[in-house]
C-alpha cells in the first residue's frame, strides 16, 4: 500500500468505519426526528430550522476539523508521527476558543436574527428553545471533532465507529426519556432533544480520552505536549482549514436559508421537508464517509511523494460511491410510504413527502459525483480554489431556489431539485481543477 495505488479494499477499509459512525450519527438524528414528529408537526418544522441553523455554526468547527484532518494526512503520508500531535495540539487549541466564541454570538444574537426571517411565532418559539439548550453542547462536540480529525488523518477509523456508537446509545436513550418524560424524568419535548445531544456529546469525550490513554496514544504522537504555540504551524493550519470553514459554512448556510425559503411555502412544506432531509442524510451517509476518506486518502499520497496518483485514486472513490449509493435508493423508490410512516402517522404529511422522495433519489446520484470529486481537490491542499467553486455552485443555488419558490410558486418537490443542480456543478468544477489547477505544487 505503501508504494502503490490505494486499492479499493484500501479505500474501503479506510472507509466503512467512518461510514458505520455515521450511520450511528443519522439513526440519532433519525430517532429524533421520529421522536419529535409524535410531539407535532410544529415541533418538528422547528427542529428541521433550529437544527439546520446550529449545524451552520457548527460547520465552522466542521470545516476547521477537515482542515486539520488534511494536514495530518499529510503527515502521516511522510511518517513524522510526532508532528501529528503537534498539529493536533494546536487545533484543539483553536477548538476551544472557536467554541468559546460561538457560544457568546448564539447565546446574544440567535433571537434577532431568526425572527427576522421565521414568519411562524410557534416553529420561532421552539427553535430558539432548542438552540439555547443545544448551546451549551459546543465545547465537547468540537473537542470531538478534533478527535475525529485525528484518527480519519492516520487513517485508524475504526476507533469512530466505536465513539459514534458510544454517542448514539447515550443520545437515543436519553432522548426517549426526556423528549416524552419517561421515568420520572420532565417532560421536556424539543428541549430534551437538545440536552440528550449534549450529554452523548460530554460521553463521547469521555471515550476519546480513554481510548488515547489506554492504547498510549498521547505518547506515540505526542499529544497534550505543547504549551508554548508555534506561530507559523497556526499560521499554516489557518491557511489551510479558513478556506474549508467558510466552504461548510456557506454550504450550510445555503441550505439553512433553503429551509427558510421552504417555510414561507407553508408549515406542512416544511413539516414534510425535514422528514426529507433525515432521510437524505441517511442515504448520504456512504457518501460521507468516503469523501472523509478520500481527503486523507490523497492527502497521504501526495506525502509519500505519488501525485500523478491521485486522480486515478479519487475515480476509484468515485466508483465505489455510486455503486453504494445505487442500493438504497431502490427502497425509497419501491417502499416510500412504510419508511415515512415511521416519522409521522399523518396521512396528509405522507402525501406531502411522497414527491420529495422522488427528487432526492436523482439528487443523491449527483451529491455522490460532486462531493467526493471536490474532497478529493480539498485533499489536494487548494482548499481556497475549493472555496471558491463551493461560493460560485451556492450563488447559483440560491438564486434557483428564490425563483422557483417565491418568483414561480413551485412547490415543494420542485424547489428540492436544485439540490441536483448544486452538486452537479461542484462535482464538474472541481474535476477540471484537479486536472488543471497547480496543486501538486502546494506545500502545507
Amino acid at each position: 500500500m505503501q508504494d502503490n495505488l490505494f486499492s479499493y479494499r484500501d479505500i474501503w477499509k479506510i472507509s466503512y468505519p467512518i461510514i458505520i459512525g455515521l450511520v450511528a450519527q443519522n439513526v440519532m438524528l433519525v430517532i429524533d426526528t421520529a421522536f419529535l414528529g409524535r410531539v407535532s408537526d410544529i415541533t418538528l418544522g422547528a427542529a428541521a430550522i433550529g437544527g439546520v441553523f446550529y449545524l451552520t455554526m457548527v460547520m465552522l468547527a466542521t470545516g476547521f476539523a477537515v482542515g486539520t484532518q488534511i494536514m495530518i494526512g499529510r503527515r502521516n503520508g511522510e511518517r513524522q508521527l510526532h508532528a501529528i500531535g503537534n498539529v493536533f495540539d494546536h487545533s484543539l487549541g483553536i477548538m476551544i476558543i472557536l467554541a468559546v466564541i460561538l457560544w457568546v454570538l448564539l447565546h446574544f444574537f440567535t433571537p434577532m436574527l431568526l425572527e427576522q426571517f421565521i414568519s411562524s411565532p410557534a416553529i420561532l418559539k421552539e427553535s430558539l428553545i432548542f438552540i439555547d439548550v443545544r448551546k451549551y453542547g459546543l465545547l465537547f462536540g468540537f473537542i470531538v471533532l478534533g478527535f475525529n480529525a485525528l484518527y480519519i488523518g492516520n487513517t485508524q477509523t475504526i476507533v469512530l465507529s466505536l465513539s459514534t456508537f458510544v454517542m448514539a446509545i447515550f443520545n437515543i436513550v436519553l432522548d426517549y426519556v426526556l423528549i416524552f418524560g419517561h421515568y420520572g424524568f420532565p417532560e421536556m419535548g424539543i428541549a430534551g432533544a437538545a440536552l440528550a445531544t449534549n450529554i452523548a456529546e460530554f460521553f463521547t469525550f469521555v471515550f476519546y480520552i480513554s481510548w488515547i490513554l489506554i492504547r498510549g496514544d498521547h505518547k506515540k504522537y505526542k499529544l497534550f505536549d505543547r504549551i508554548v504555540p508555534d506561530f507559523h504551524l497556526l499560521k499554516s493550519l489557518l491557511n489551510l482549514s479558513v478556506p474549508v470553514m467558510f466552504q461548510y459554512f456557506f454550504s450550510f448556510s445555503a441550505w439553512f436559508v433553503f429551509f427558510l425559503i421552504i417555510e414561507r411555502i407553508g408549515e406542512t412544506a416544511l413539516a414534510a421537508s425535514n422528514i426529507t432531509r433525515s432521510i437524505y442524510m441517511v442515504l448520504m451517509i456512504p457518501v460521507w464517509g468516503l469523501s472523509a476518506a478520500v481527503n486523507t486518502l490523497v492527502s497521504n499520497t501526495i506525502g509519500r511523494g505519488q501525485h500523478h496518483l491521485v486522480i486515478p485514486l479519487v475515480l476509484r472513490v468515485l466508483v465505489i460511491g455510486i455503486v453504494i449509493t445505487v442500493i438504497p435508493i431502490q427502497i425509497i423508490l419501491f417502499f416510500p410510504e412504510p419508511i415515512i410512516g415511521f416519522y409521522t402517522e399523518s396521512q396528509t404529511l405522507i402525501e406531502a413527502t411522497l414527491p420529495l422522495l422522488k427528487v432526492i433519489s436523482v439528487a443523491l446520484i449527483a451529491f455522490s459525483f460532486g462531493m467526493i470529486i471536490f474532497n478529493g481537490l480539498s485533499g489536494t491542499g487548494k482548499t481556497m480554489l475549493a472555496l471558491k467553486i463551493e461560493i460560485l455552485a451556492i450563488i447559483f443555488y440560491l438564486l434557483t431556489t428564490l425563483i422557483l419558490a417565491l418568483g414561480f410558486k413551485a412547490p415543494a418537490h420542485v424547489v428540492w431539485m436544485v439540490e441536483i443542480v448544486y452538486f452537479s456543478s461542484m462535482g464538474l468544477f472541481a474535476f477540471i481543477a484537479l486536472k488543471k489547477a497547480n496543486w501538486r505544487e502546494i506545500t502545507i
